[in-house]
């Protein structure tokens, strides 16, 4: 109706926004699903069968995120400078470009 109004305003077909000062409702934010403990094994264990090319690089992003809580967004900015092999450890740059070490007992091998 917001939009709506803004429109007839400025194709002049009404003379003021009757729509000011009415706020419009909040909507409800879904919570995400996550998968269970089971559905997860079956993921893992369907990726280890997996011979394709790119087998080994879609288990560990799967990994990476089932189990150190990294976002999306944050996987794919990943670089190399992020990834620290002698120690096991890899850089977080979260919102607000907060960096962020998960530990690695994760399990979570990046080696």
């Amino acid at each position: 109706m917001k939009s709506f109004s803004k429109y007839c305003v400025k194709e002049n077909l009404i003379d003021s926004d009757f729509m000011i000062g009415i706020d419009t409702p909040k909507t409800d934010s879904k919570l995400p699903t996550y998968m269970s403990l089971s559905e997860l094994r079956k993921l893992f264990h369907f990726l280890e069968q997996d011979n394709s090319r790119m087998a080994m690089r879609n288990h560990l992003l799967f990994k990476l995120l089932a189990t150190t809580g990294m976002r999306r967004s944050e996987i794919v900015e990943l670089t190399w400078e992020q990834i620290d092999l002698s120690n096991n450890t890899i850089r977080i740059y979260g919102k607000g470009k907060k960096a962020l070490t998960p530990p690695s007992s994760y399990g979570c091998p990046i080696n």
